[in-house]
């Protein structure tokens, strides 16, 4: 068995790799092969009343690829503000420091064959996804990008966009000067394309073909009445304001987990599923959410329902054949769906098998995870 740290899976694990299994995770959902649940979360009031412990699970696997995949990630989660927004924040032991693992397991024998850092890959799963929803919607020409976030995620969805699209520039905002700055600098080095910092968020939206809002931001990032016509518009961070919804003519849904057996009563388009021990032993009861769970169809954040629901099309009708965009001037939109736990199969399997070629990571004895007495 391995243990693959974040820095022996950027060694191995490509952005193309990261669409190419995610895509092929999409078909296989798409024909009953593969299955995988909604996130859950479990939530417990710590004693600082404006924190709370969340346990985040989420899993899936395929017979295809061989593989199942749980991702397991530990936090503390609370809000600050700062600037004219809110964000949420999270660490595991102290700032600075997170805990986010993936168990991968070997469908045909039940052997659990690695321990995964989740944090490259989350980066580049979450990126690879907005780049096929712009592969599907975006229009054909689209070259400029409008990034809102200068953290990793923005930088993971500038690489990715840059592989499905050919990106001359890309506009980018946050609230700090001196995170757009560098952000700039660095991509631009690295992706050889135009990156301006720009000093409004206004700015980020004007002209750009693809918006990408890519923050910690509880609030309102993408606003409608600075979208322009035939814009792609995607955030996995920060929400939609009502007249942005107003404005998406077309709304893309990557996939949505299947309904367990015998109960398709319980079927649910919401992303998360979240159970939450109310109160602390003391009888405080906990500070506003810090979850900035969004209203049921409101883009961004963590959403309750399907986004725009009345101008859906899901992803098996285009993998079908069915048109993405039927126009130049529409503003369309992408939404992963609640099928996370599919996309951590994928990828992390594809980083195992390339961490394995290379001989990379650090191996653990099997016989620590396996016993002889039976449940």
């Amino acid at each position: 068995m391995l243990f693959l740290n974040n820095d022996e899976v950027a060694q191995v694990l490509t952005m193309k790799d990261t669409i190419d299994a995610l895509e092929q995770a999409y078909r296989d959902l798409a024909a009953g092969l593969a299955v995988c649940r909604p996130r859950v979360d479990i939530r417990i009031p710590t004693h600082d009343p404006s924190k709370t412990y969340q346990w985040g699970t989420m899993e899936g696997g395929s017979s295809t690829s061989g593989y199942f995949a749980i991702r397991m990630k530990s936090d503390v989660i609370y809000q600050e503000s700062y600037a004219d927004t809110r964000t949420q924040e999270k660490y595991c032991v102290e700032p600075g420091l997170y805990c986010g693992l993936i168990l991968l397991i070997d469908i045909q024998n039940a052997e659990p064959l690695a321990f995964i850092n989740d944090g490259f890959l989350q980066h580049m799963r979450v990126g690879a996804d907005s780049a096929i929803g712009a592969k599907y919607m975006a229009k054909e020409d689209a070259a400029v990008i409008g990034m809102i976030g200068s953290g990793g995620m923005a930088r993971s969805h500038a690489e990715a966009f840059a592989h499905v699209r050919d990106i001359k520039r890309i506009n980018v905002y946050s609230p700090t000067a001196a995170h757009r700055e560098e952000y700039a600098a660095e991509i631009q080095e690295q992706l050889g394309i135009e990156t301006v910092a720009v000093d409004s968020a206004q700015a980020a939206h004007e002209g750009a073909d693809i918006l990408a809002g890519c923050t910690d931001a509880v609030t309102s990032v993408i606003f409608g009445r600075w979208i322009g016509e035939g814009t792609h518009v995607t955030s996995v961070g920060g929400r939609l304001d009502g007249d942005a919804m107003e404005r998406i003519d077309r709304s893309l849904r990557l996939g949505s987990a299947p309904a367990p057996i015998g109960l398709p009563e319980l079927a649910l388009h919401d992303e998360l599923l979240a159970y939450e021990a109310k109160g602390t032993p003391g009888g405080a009861r906990q500070a506003p959410d810090p979850f900035g769970v969004a209203s049921p169809g409101q883009g961004g954040g963590r959403a309750h329902g399907i986004v725009a629901d009345d101008r859906v099309v899901f992803m098996e009708q285009l993998l079908s054949g069915a048109p993405g965009r039927s126009s130049p001037g529409e503003v369309t939109y992408s939404a992963r769906g609640n099928i996370q736990g599919a996309q951590f199969f994928a990828v992390a399997s594809r980083a195992y098998e390339l961490a394995k070629e290379r001989g990379l990571g650090r191996s653990i004895p099997t016989d620590w995870l396996l016993q002889d007495i039976r449940d």
